[in-house]
């Protein structure tokens, strides 16, 4: 992988902030309206199903599988040449959210929709900047 110094990274803000902070300890969260609701992905100040503001963030198992992916040969970014193949994937996660994230690790060429994935192990989520998984052997 690439330096993740060199990579871009998101900038935290009110919406986002809880969710970056939990996936730099390599814990993934989402978000649902209080009162109920299905929960949601990409972090925001409204639920997207109810327009609910009193929202809560609940921990994800870090399991889910794949839905599409696409293999991308020309990053837009240097920090990204030498990580060629980019597997960039919708990924629902076992609790229903769905998320654009990479997959990355050996195999990542080779991904194909249906397959189960979960996110990279604690001690490896700090490389990157967000939410990364692996296939699941």
């Amino acid at each position: 992988m690439s330096e993740f110094s060199k990579a871009p990274h998101p900038q935290a803000d009110a919406d986002n902030a809880a969710f970056l902070d939990a996936w730099k300890e390599g814990r993934l969260i989402y978000q649902r309206a209080r009162s109920g609701g299905r929960p949601f992905l990409y972090p925001r100040p409204i639920c997207p199903y109810t327009g609910s503001r009193d929202l809560v963030w609940e921990e994800a198992s870090g399991a889910g599988r794949v839905i599409s992916f696409s293999l991308v040969m020309r990053p837009n970014h240097p920090a990204y040449h030498e990580d060629v193949p980019i597997c960039l994937a919708e990924i629902e996660l076992d609790e229903g959210p769905r998320l654009l994230a990479r997959i990355v690790g050996e195999g990542r060429d080779a991904v194909t929709s249906g397959e189960r994935v979960t996110i990279v192990p604690r001690e490896e989520a700090g490389r990157y900047p967000l939410p990364t998984f692996v296939r699941t052997k």
